[in-house]
């Protein structure tokens, strides 16, 4: 006789939770809102999915709560949310949709780089003030100033999907070179991209302009501080619609300041949303936007409908869309071997997983 089990999702608060897709295969949905790590265990204690977004609430603390809890499914692409060393050792599966807006947050860093070469903001600023009309001299300030991307050096911090998508725009742009720096990619596949890879220090002591796109881990944490800033030309431009917590904000602070550097466009920031009496938003040469670089309408729907359908899958023995924690397999594999545990009637889905 075959037994079907029934499956409880836990879902923080969204507009962008598919639960109809649940409710399709007959699944119980709990939705709440969650801004405590208490209000997180209580939603999760008992169930076997969970779908989350950006906030850190489910760290160790929560996933030890969770005894039912087989995996965690993230909107996008980052899992800085998810406690990644915590649901490894308690058998638990961190996914995101990794991908899935490579083109958004491509598109967004080349909109703020040219931003700050062509002055745009500045320039809009003027002509709705009526300096344009009444002041046309002072037109003359932003005609001397802009500046072209063709004949100058781009650094790209990070050649990951993004940094990759990044590097084929920019190249329409006619630089001199585009120089990166990715310690996890070989020369052979930056090549693909017209691309040479540097250290560093030597990417910022060479870059005209620079666009970070890696990930953020203890390694990169503060990765562009005060030494950092030091080694970069005076003119240099830099954008970052990575993570906040790459660039140390009391050094990209001080280096606005003091003309260390002559600009900046950040889409994100180490605390978000960015308090209102934060000094970065009294600076004239920083642009900032509120972490919408990922994001369109295709977006979110592709997105939202991958993250539950990575739950669907895994409890139904098939493959998610992306794994963030594939030493997570190891792990489940031992616990089969005896209690299974959380993992108890589940179909195994690590045979379904790309080699």
């Amino acid at each position: 006789m075959e037994i079907f089990m029934t499956f409880k999702i836990g879902m923080h608060t969204s507009a962008h939770n598919r639960r109809d897709l649940f409710e399709a295969e007959g699944f119980d949905v709990v939705e709440a809102p969650v801004t405590t790590i208490e209000e997180s265990i209580e939603l999760l204690k008992d169930v076997d999915g969970a779908l989350i977004g950006g906030r850190l609430l489910t760290n160790r603390k929560v996933l030890e709560a969770c005894p039912k809890l087989k995996i965690v499914s993230r909107l996008g692409v980052g899992v800085d949310s998810i406690d990644l060393e915590a649901a490894t050792e308690l058998g638990i599966l961190a996914c995101n949709v990794p991908g899935v807006n490579t083109a958004e947050v491509a598109d967004h860093a080349v909109a703020m780089l040219l931003s700050l070469t062509r002055q745009l903001f500045d320039s809009i600023v003027s002509v709705r003030n009526g300096e344009w009309s009444e002041n046309p001299s002072a037109v003359t300030g932003f005609q001397q100033s802009v500046r072209r991307i063709g004949g100058h050096t781009v650094g790209i911090v990070g050649l990951g999907n993004i940094g990759r998508a990044f590097a084929t725009r920019i190249r329409g742009f006619g630089p001199k070179e585009i120089i990166a720096c990715d310690p996890y990619v070989e020369q052979s596949t930056a090549d693909l991209y017209g691309v040479t890879l540097v250290d560093l220090e030597t990417l910022v002591r060479t870059s005209d302009y620079i666009s970070i796109h890696a990930s953020w881990t203890q390694e990169t944490e503060h990765l562009f501080n005060e030494e950092i800033f030091s080694l970069m030309k005076p003119s240099a431009l830099l954008v970052n619609c990575a993570r906040g917590q790459l660039v140390e904000q009391k050094a990209l602070l001080t280096a606005l300041k003091s003309g260390q550097i002559q600009a900046a466009a950040i889409d994100v920031t180490e605390k978000e949303p960015i308090e209102i009496e934060n000094p970065l938003l009294d600076l004239p040469n920083l642009i900032i936007t509120p972490h919408t670089a990922g994001y369109s309408p295709t977006f979110l729907e592709e997105c939202s409908r991958k993250q539950a359908e990575s739950v669907i899958n895994v409890l139904s023995g098939k493959a998610p869309h992306g794994l963030a924690n594939p030493e997570v397999i190891k792990t489940i594999a031992v616990m089969r071997t005896g209690d299974a545990g959380r993992w108890d009637g589940i179909p195994d889905f690590s045979t379904a997983l790309p080699l």
